[in-house]
């Protein structure tokens, strides 16, 4: 049975501190049309830049996800888009009229209140889902990170979380369905070690944190006076326990409500996948950035389900955007290794290239005399010489620039190349450069058949 798309019936908006910045700010909710996903919108700065909530924006996991994209940012954005996520909303413009959105107690329960409130409509297109072919594994080994997805039907959540604590000790938290997100995870609240207070405090952060907004946990016993101390940062005079336990004099909404409020975070985390998820999460000591790049896996994996599913179709008889001399103006190779003929096809993030394969190619005379077959490594370099064309497009002067490879991943070979062939280069970035590092997913066909395929990472140089 279909599902369809939903969205607000109408706009609502909440008022709260920042966590980190302390600033007033107001956030708005308002209705979006299929295919919108979620978008944050920063009302008070000039233009009023849009962010696309996607993980390639992730910029900074430190304490909370920080977007930027169009010279805009936001960030501690996790527990809203739990909200959304977990309400099934599928699309919504959420306008802010600061960096931070609110922590508005530290959970997901404001933010799903209003939700309810706005009321949801559903939209008459498709749902489109993100469905997990096969196991996907973002691990740290250094911190003891695993994340691993499972194929499985519809979307659910497991995380375990240990951090050496006597209080905390090893914590569970389940999420079945997402139907359950509200009743069992929305109302978690965010935790902190007491002792991390003051150095937070010191860095400029938890500007907006007090003792109503999250859970701190003291693992020993200390004295008065410094309690004291610390509840003077905070405005929050008069508390006197001091012993182990939760220092705010306030009981846990359930006995792992840490563990579930690790689960609110990776459910907001992984909103920035784009779409609705049918996979098994399976995550011990999840973390923002453990989060963030696994939902970039999804993505990765996301683009190159759809790029499968879209060959370029290539017409001798149409202009090419780029001509053999054009190519040699942002290229420095030359003949016998200038392995790009024309481009078909140039925009932000895609290039495609022709090669056309001759007997007449010098590698023939060897690879083999018997039956000539193009090197799978030159059908590589082919492809990495189109992404080359794509990254150097835009940059003044690309003769001065280089790009090296650093890695290739997930490389298969299909189908021979053979002499008469037309290779059809397809490559697609998979993140925006960052510090001169691009990320793309390549593809070579001859006609409808997709001969070699895989991941690069190429570092762009300018030549000394």
């Amino acid at each position: 049975m279909s599902e369809k798309q939903r969205t607000l019936a109408k706009e609502v908006s909440l008022s709260g501190k920042g966590l980190h910045t302390g600033l007033n700010v107001k956030i708005t909710f308002k209705p979006a049309p299929a295919n919108h996903g979620y978008k944050f919108c920063r009302t008070d700065l000039p233009g009023k830049p849009v962010i696309d909530a996607l993980a390639e924006h992730v910029t900074d996991t430190s304490r909370g996800t920080t977007l930027v994209q169009n010279n805009a940012s936001v960030s501690t954005i996790e527990h809203a888009l739990a909200a959304l996520h977990g309400m099934q909303v599928d699309n919504a413009l959420i306008e802010l009229d600061a960096p931070e959105a609110p922590i508005m107690g530290g959970a997901s329960r404001a933010f799903v209140d209003a939700i309810k409130s706005a009321g949801i409509t559903e939209l008459k297109e498709e749902r489109n889902y993100f469905v997990v072919k096969q196991k996907l594994v973002y691990s740290d080994e250094e911190h003891g990170v695993d994340l691993i997805v499972y194929p499985d039907d519809h979307f659910s959540i497991n995380v375990l979380i240990d951090y050496n604590s006597r209080i905390l000790g090893n914590q569970y938290a389940i999420l079945d369905t997402v139907k359950e997100f509200e009743e069992e995870i929305a109302d978690s609240r965010t935790f902190v070690f007491f002792h991390e207070l003051e150095p937070l405090n010191k860095m400029g952060l938890i500007k907006g944190g007090d003792l109503d907004n999250a859970v701190v946990i003291l693992e020993r016993e200390v004295e008065q006076a410094e309690i004291d101390r610390i509840a003077k940062l905070f405005n929050r005079p008069g508390i006197s326990k001091h012993t182990a336990g939760i220092l705010n004099n306030t009981e846990l909404r359930y006995p792992n409500e840490p563990a579930r409020h690790k689960l609110l975070d990776l459910m907001g985390d992984l909103a920035l996948v784009g779409h609705p998820i049918k996979g098994k999460v399976v995550a011990t000591r999840p973390g923002h950035y453990a989060n963030t790049r696994l939902a970039r896996m999804m993505r990765q994996e996301m683009k190159k389900t759809l790029s499968k599913h879209n060959i370029p179709v290539y017409d001798p008889t149409i202009k090419p955007v780029m001509t053999l001399e054009d190519i040699k103006k942002k290229l420095p190779h030359r003949s016998p290794f200038l392995l790009v003929d024309k481009v078909i096809h140039l925009d932000e993030t895609t290039v495609v290239g022709i090669k056309n394969v001759t007997f007449n190619e010098p590698f023939f005379q060897g690879h083999f005399p018997d039956e000539p077959v193009m090197p799978g490594v030159l059908i590589v370099e082919a492809l990495a010489q189109c992404g080359g064309l794509l990254v150097l497009n835009d940059v003044e002067e690309p003769a001065k620039y280089s790009t090296y490879f650093l890695k290739i991943d997930k490389l298969k070979f299909k189908h021979k190349v053979v002499p008469g062939d037309t290779i059809i280069l397809k490559m697609e970035m998979i993140e925006p450069i960052r510090r001169g590092i691009v990320m793309m997913y390549g593809q070579a066909f001859v006609g409808n058949d997709l001969v070699t395929e895989g991941e690069m990472v190429a570092q762009v140089i300018k030549n000394k």
